[in-house]
């Protein structure tokens, strides 16, 4: 899938009649649930200039989304990259990836055994996406899903970069930082073990 597909103001708005706004900042809507289940994740361009000029976010979710899938990584189904002029966004209409986000497990608690386990299962997803050459900047609980099958996947990727070896360790030092930092999800990653794997 390359290109933006232009919508019409009216076809947008019919698109996302009866929409649930999921995710909104001060620029307005970011992500929409459709009445259908499907959602609409919003991208602006937040500056002038920048990269996004001729790699429009939306096209980087769609490229990321198909590296992740290639590498058996579990991601939302993209069904369509738009432009709409109207109100100056590009968009990806997606259909999610099943499963809870890990955030959503821990604010609904977990019992002892469960945390132990999906911690467990957490810190070697992380390790996996580093030997695969994976960084993921907004790598978080909340960026994380626990699918029905049992594995991890992950949504909201456009700022993720693949490279073609493992990750060196300053590389996965940095990636886990941010978590590192983040109260309740610091403790959910075991930095000694994602610094110490063994690079494939």
């Amino acid at each position: 899938m390359r290109g933006l597909t232009p919508m019409e103001h009216e076809d947008f708005l019919a698109l996302k009649a009866g929409a649930e706004v999921i995710e909104a900042d001060s620029c307005g809507e970011k992500v929409l649930r459709l009445a259908d289940g499907r959602l609409l994740k919003l991208f602006r361009r937040k500056r002038l200039i920048s990269s996004a000029m001729w790699y429009p976010y939306a096209l980087r979710f769609v490229d990321n989304a198909q590296a992740l899938a290639l590498r058996g990584i579990p991601v939302p189904r993209v069904i369509a990259a738009l432009r709409i002029p109207s109100v100056k966004r590009d968009a990806v209409l997606y259909q999610p990836l099943e499963g809870t986000t890990l955030r959503d497990l821990v604010k609904h608690g977990l019992d002892a055994q469960n945390e132990r386990r999906v911690k467990k299962l957490f810190t070697a997803f992380v390790i996996r996406l580093h030997d695969l050459g994976i960084y993921f900047r907004s790598l978080h609980l909340g960026n994380v899903v626990l699918t029905p099958a049992g594995g991890l996947g992950l949504i909201d990727f456009s700022d993720l970069r693949i490279y073609r070896r493992p990750l060196p360790t300053f590389m996965r030092r940095r990636n886990i930082r941010r978590m590192l930092e983040m109260p309740g999800e610091c403790d959910w990653i075991d930095s000694e073990a994602i610094l110490d794997a063994r690079h494939v």
